[in-house]
Parts: structure tokens; C-alpha cells; sequence
């Protein structure tokens, strides 16, 4: 099967600080990837790479065989790829229903054109997610947990081919990670390819197809969850006391 995403040599510097170091992968549809490392590894400048919040210093992206490397970021939005924010930043003042009709009216092949049906597939993308019962309520006001599956169903609204997830279960508890695997679960049984960024690795072991390991920028490990977990050298640079989380 062809890669629907291909990362090659990428490399983005900030000044003298090299964030990503000569990065190369690919991720085929329907794949889900996890990508790991310890804080300040470049996992997030990484996903900014691919999204288009960021260019790479070097190297090159395609999605689909298509070279993207230079396109904005909401070019690479309508194309299909949806990503969502470590750092959720929810539009004041609109109702959790609205923000996500953002997405549904900015995404995929220009998303949908008219506000009404805009709104309809947000209100499919809340269920789905879980926020149903919150379509109204000011998206500002929900807690950790709901701008967590907010962020999902926003990204989720723009239709994409390839979801990249940074820490959606980041301070959660045991029972919303299992909700929000469910949901990603989901995600790919609708033919869609994601690549999550998790440091909850009970998690990321059983919903991860194949794990990416970053350490100072650079791939030190690519393989089943079983065998990157159980290399020396990713031990050694990430997990130590990690390995039974």
C-alpha cells in the first residue's frame, strides 16, 4: 500500500537550536502511529512540520505523493490533514457547537459552504466525540476533559484524510483515556490515518499500529509497540521509570 504521508530529512532549526534533526517515515492510510519521546524531544515541532504551522529547515512532506512542503497551513487543511492543539484555545464567546462549525466551513476541499449544513456535520462530529449535550454551552466554560474531545470534534469537522492528535489524553484519568482511545479507535475504522503524540504509554502500546521514539530530534526507533518498548536504547533515553505507567 502506498504511504499517504512521507517525511523525508526533515530538519528544522530555531537560530542555533536544532528542534528536528534529519527526520524520515511514513505513515500509510488507516495506519496509527504514536510518537513518543521525553519533554523537549520535537515531537510537536514535528506534527507543526506536517500540519504547516511550521517549514522545515531541510528536507521535504507529501501527502498523497503530493509535495506540500511549502504549502500554508490551511492549504494542507483541504487537503485533508486536521490536527489538534496541546494548548487548547477554544474561540471566546462561541458555542461549542460554532467552534467546530468552524472546521466544518474551513476544512477538507473548502469544507462546507453554508453555515446550516456547517452546523449539521458539527453536530454529527459532537456526537461522535461524546459533547453532544454541550452544543450550546460557550465552548470557554468546558473543562480539561471537554476541550479535550472539543479539539477532536473541530479537527474531526474538517473532514481529514490524516488526524494528527498532540496529547489529547494529557491530564486525564484512567477512564477518559479509554474514552478518548475509543474514540480515536473510531476515527479509524472511518478509513482515516492518525498520528498521536501520548506520553501515557499503557496507552499508546495498545492503540498504536507501529511507534515512532524521538530523543533531541532526532528517530532513534520505528517498529510494533512490542518491539520498539523493549529496546535497549529507547529505555535508556525515554522510559526508565516510565515502563509501567
Amino acid at each position: 500500500m502506498s504511504a499517504l504521508l512521507e517525511v523525508r530529512h526533515v530538519t528544522r532549526r530555531f537560530a542555533g537550536l536544532v528542534a528536528v534533526h534529519d527526520v524520515s517515515f511514513a505513515l500509510a492510510p488507516g495506519e496509527i502511529l504514536g510518537l513518543i519521546g521525553p519533554n523537549g524531544a520535537g515531537k510537536t515541532t514535528l506534527i507543526s512540520l506536517i500540519s504547516g504551522t511550521l517549514e522545515p529547515s531541510e528536507g521535504e512532506v507529501l501527502f498523497d505523493g503530493q509535495a506540500i512542503t511549502r504549502l500554508p497551513a490551511f492549504r494542507r487543511a483541504r487537503l485533508g490533514i486536521g490536527r489538534t492543539f496541546q494548548i487548547m484555545r477554544p474561540f471566546p464567546g462561541l458555542s461549542v457547537l460554532d467552534n467546530v462549525a468552524i472546521g466544518a466551513l474551513f476544512g477538507h476541499r473548502g469544507g462546507q459552504a453554508q453555515l446550516a449544513r456547517a452546523r449539521a456535520q458539527a453536530r454529527e462530529c459532537l456526537d461522535f466525540v461524546g459533547l453532544g449535550g454541550f452544543a450550546d454551552q460557550r465552548a470557554d466554560e468546558l473543562g480539561g476533559p471537554g476541550r479535550k474531545r472539543l479539539e477532536l470534534a473541530k479537527a474531526l469537522a474538517m473532514k481529514p484524510r490524516l488526524l494528527l492528535c498532540d496529547e489529547v489524553m494529557a491530564g486525564l484519568n484512567h477512564v477518559e483515556i479509554e474514552e478518548v482511545i475509543a474514540v480515536i479507535r473510531k476515527v479509524r475504522e472511518q478509513g482515516i490515518a492518525v498520528l498521536v503524540i501520548e506520553h501515557v504509554i499503557k496507552a499508546i502500546r495498545s492503540l498504536s499500529d507501529r511507534l515512532l521514539v524521538l530523543h533531541h530530534g532526532e528517530l532513534i526507533a520505528d517498529g510494533t509497540p512490542e518491539k520498539v518498548l523493549a529496546d535497549a536504547t529507547v529505555v535508556q533515553a525515554y522510559l526508565g521509570a516510565r515502563r509501567t505507567r
